[in-house]
């Protein structure tokens, strides 16, 4: 039996998975696909009852109180925060710091790289949609800006994947890359639903916005990997062994 390690020992398993360009670029196309398919409901007016029924769906009273207990409240805007402009900076600069000192500068320039474009994409969306903000039940967090997508949701599902996608590479085993990458997709449809919840958004900007930010963060796993490892490389990346795409 092998002797335990030291506690001050830190033993890194070697990188085991790389990301599969024909399976990231599918799951990209088929999250924008929903994308443009509930934009083009929502401009023909066709998500009205939906819209409505979602934001009603947890009020009460005839002033449209929030209608759970004040704790589940409180529950539903820490969600909310971790989509929040200053939490997901925080994420980011940590996992882009932990990405580095453990030597994965390719994985560390995609994340970034993924991150910045994606945050670009979303505010160009978002003027060229100009979608006014809820008024039907009363807000129960301060929001501005355009409705269209929720930028909370694109943004969470943008980052979260794209982290989850980058430690997924230090396993070979797929319980675990799953583990990783299913966590990051729950924990972001959890904040674009606190975003009806707290009468912000539509129910229709959420799903648009998780579906824009998710499907972002696959398309740019698959078409920025090759000038990303460019990058790593050329700024003194060790590179690790050629490993073979797994599914």
């Amino acid at each position: 039996m092998d002797q335990p390690h030291p506690a001050e020992t830190v033993t890194l398993p070697q990188r085991g998975w790389q990301i599969t360009p024909s399976h990231t670029l599918a799951a990209g196309a088929l999250c924008w696909l929903g994308f443009s398919l509930m934009a083009w409901a929502v401009h023909n007016g066709m998500t009205d009852s939906f819209d409505r029924a979602g934001l009603l769906l947890w009020r009460t009273g005839a002033d449209l109180r929030f209608g759970g207990a004040p704790w589940l409240a409180e529950a539903v805007r820490d969600i909310t925060a971790l989509g929040g402009t200053v939490l997901r900076i925080v994420f980011s600069i940590a996992a882009l710091t932990a990405l580095l000192l453990l030597g994965m500068k390719r994985e560390a320039v995609l994340m970034l790289a993924t991150l910045l474009s994606g945050a670009l994409v979303e505010v160009a969306l978002k003027a060229l949609v100009g979608r006014p903000r809820p008024k039907i039940v009363p807000h129960l967090t301060e929001a501005a800006g355009m409705s269209f997508p929720s930028g909370h949701s694109f943004n969470s599902a943008l980052g979260f994947i794209a982290i989850a996608l980058a430690f997924a590479t230090l396993s070979n085993r797929r319980a675990v890359r799953w583990t990783i990458i299913g966590s990051a997709i729950a924990a972001s449809m959890f904040v674009a639903l606190s975003r009806v919840w707290l009468g912000v958004h539509y129910p229709s900007d959420a799903i648009a916005g998780w579906l824009g930010g998710a499907g972002w963060a696959f398309l740019a796993a698959a078409l920025l990997y090759k000038p990303a490892k460019i990058v790593a490389d050329r700024a003194g990346a060790t590179p690790g062994p050629d490993l073979q795409a797994l599914p």
